[in-house]
């Protein structure tokens, strides 16, 4: 039976933490990142940071081609030397004619 109580109260005592270990949007200075885009972002700037530069293009390509409409994609262009942040033109699958 006390083992039984025990049990209970560890169950309550680790439920009870639970919102502060799983990402809420209440509060949005609590989140680390607020999209996988963000986190992609952060990502390629620690790449960067210590002098990865190929990943961190790598990453900044990644953002840009799966997440388009995320808010980092405009600096992310930027950084890849590709202008405003506008879409780029999009590849011919067929080879160009003579």
């Amino acid at each position: 039976m006390i083992a039984r109580l025990l049990g209970a109260g560890v169950v309550v005592a680790a439920l009870g933490g639970a919102p502060f270990q799983c990402g809420s949007t209440s509060n949005p200075e609590h989140r680390r990142e607020d999209s996988a885009g963000d986190a992609l972002y952060a990502l390629a700037m620690d790449f960067r940071a210590k002098g990865n530069e190929p990943a961190a293009r790598d990453t900044l390509r990644y953002l840009v081609e799966h997440y388009p409409s995320n808010r980092h994609v405009p600096a992310a262009r930027e950084e890849l030397g590709e202008g405003s942040g506008a879409p780029a033109p999009a590849k011919s699958a067929t080879p160009s004619e003579p």
